[in-house]
């Protein structure tokens, strides 16, 4: 089974996103939190495997919350949600560990995928606000020295893969580009996080932009 903690400070949201997630069969919600520092205190007492954590909640807002978790509890991933898909905190929310993000208006069976996703290893950015976060990455200033430093540590095949895992291409799309199997897509995918020491494919992706390896237009 799937935990599942829901944060969110309207009662209505976390009732729907309960009685949605409780109707699958893989799926059992183990908490739900009104604020950040409830979700923090859930997070502890349950050690949920995914949190859903909107982004705008009082007292203390899903942004502190998420880098509180990640840093205390590795193990739990957090997606945030939000009604805004030009939500500035979105950013923010990804760089402090967030796995993924998504917007409330998405359909059911997103939100159920996405869940499924985070708690599988993978991360998650929705469709509709992919190439704005790209964007606001690739916008940073100059590659950031550590970041060049720790690329050399990967593999001219790595140094591919990650590429093309920065242009948003899913692990089928890099193994037709670059001529090879699914199976080794994943295994590269998989050293190229271990390497360099990230969680999921979204922190590969924002470390490919902020280590100047891949650029806006590329």
């Amino acid at each position: 089974m799937i935990r599942v903690l829901v944060a969110d400070d309207q009662g209505m949201v976390r009732s729907g996103i309960r009685s949605l997630l409780e109707s699958e069969p893989d799926v059992d919600v183990v908490a739900e939190a009104v604020d950040g520092a409830h979700a923090i205190a859930a997070a502890r007492r349950e050690r949920p495997d995914v949190i859903l954590m909107d982004i705008r909640m009082p007292n203390l807002d899903g942004i502190a919350a998420t880098t509180a978790i990640t840093g205390e509890l590795p193990g739990c991933r957090v997606l945030l949600l939000t009604t805004f898909d030009l939500d500035e905190y979105v950013f923010r929310g990804l760089r402090a560990g967030a796995a993924g993000f998504l917007l409330k208006e998405s359909s059911a069976e997103d939100l159920v995928a996405a869940v499924r996703t985070l708690a599988a290893g993978e991360g998650l950015l929705a469709p509709a606000v992919t190439r704005r976060v790209i964007e606001a990455f690739a916008a940073t200033p100059a590659p950031r020295p550590e970041h060049v430093a720790a690329v050399q540590e990967l593999s001219a095949r790595e140094l591919e893969v990650l590429a093309l895992l920065a242009r948003g291409l899913t692990n089928a799309e890099i193994a037709a580009e670059l001529v090879v199997s699914a199976a080794t897509v994943k295994t590269h995918v998989a050293g190229i996080l271990a390497k360099l020491r990230l969680r999921d494919r979204v922190q590969a992706v924002i470390f490919a932009y902020e280590s100047g390896l891949a650029r806006a237009g590329d």
